[in-house]
């Protein structure tokens, strides 16, 4: 589900008097779901409709630079939403799961001490598992919200997103981090598109035949997508596996038909069968 900007129902009156008279004192709504469902999409509709500041959870996110590559939030796409942990840490460098616990603790903190809503957003569910420990859930309560796609849509759409990201500059922005000595072990190195592109960059340099790199960059972007569809399938296993093992009450939402219908017919999609059921659930829990 592509990230876009549209006009949101306005709260009625007496909702958004009730909301501001009684904001959350220890109240986080969390947004789940692998890559390429519209966590993002429906977390900016939850920030804008209940006074929100989003926390990134997504492990590559947090890294400065390859914006297409890791499939950042834009500017415009943020629609003025405050946004934490989003790009903050040197691309070179480690950021760990208890690194992130602690941050994103003392943001939740702040947040909730400007009167607004906590929403951590992210597909990477180890951080989320990390956080949300006893420890948390001592001080917090949450509101876990799953944004879930068929995975046969997802795959298709996933490859059509890389497509785009292509189109955008990614193959120009993962070469100024290619590594001659091939490591990509560590930081913003170990995204999706870094490692797949190695062999093209070796081959441009000393392979002047354009037929050979174009194969090449074709096989690069086709691991790519192979890649970015098996993150999906076990991202999906850990949310599944949060539910079953660890408990978590997760209010599943199905971006399916947003996802399938062509554009004129998608928003009215999203608006029924994501962001409407999110906003009664999240009324609820607040």
């Amino acid at each position: 589900v592509s990230k876009q900007i549209r006009p949101l129902p306005q709260l009625p009156t007496m909702a958004n008097l009730l909301l501001r008279q009684n904001p959350p004192e220890n109240k986080v709504v969390v947004v789940m779901g692998a890559t390429g469902t519209g966590k993002s999409r429906l977390s900016i509709d939850l920030a804008e409709y209940f006074g929100g500041e989003v926390i990134n959870s997504d492990k590559m996110q947090v890294f400065r630079g390859l914006d297409i590559t890791t499939n950042k939030i834009t500017d415009e796409e943020r629609s003025c939403v405050p946004h934490h942990l989003l790009g903050i840490s040197d691309p070179l460098s480690e950021f760990s799961a208890g690194n992130f616990r602690t941050l994103a603790t003392a943001a939740v903190g702040s947040i909730l001490s400007r009167g607004n809503l906590p929403l951590i957003v992210g597909g990477s569910n180890s951080y989320v598992e990390a956080l949300i420990d006893s420890n948390f859930r001592s001080k917090f309560e949450c509101c876990f919200l799953w944004v879930d796609v068929a995975l046969p849509e997802l795959h298709v759409s996933l490859s059509e997103r890389v497509d785009r990201m292509v189109h955008k500059g990614m193959i120009e922005e993962v070469k100024e981090f290619y590594r001659p000595d091939g490591d990509y072990s560590y930081g913003i190195l170990k995204s999706i598109g870094v490692p797949e592109l190695d062999r093209f960059f070796r081959v441009e340099s000393l392979c002047d035949d354009q037929e050979t790199r174009r194969k090449i960059l074709t096989e690069a972007i086709d691991a790519v997508k192979i890649n970015t569809s098996k993150l999906a399938f076990r991202q999906l296993e850990k949310i599944r596996r949060l539910k079953t093992v660890n408990g978590w009450r997760l209010h599943r939402l199905d971006a399916t038909e947003a996802l399938k219908k062509p554009a004129g017919e998608s928003d009215a999609a999203w608006d029924r069968n994501v962001s409407a059921p999110a906003f009664s659930v999240v009324s609820r829990f607040l």
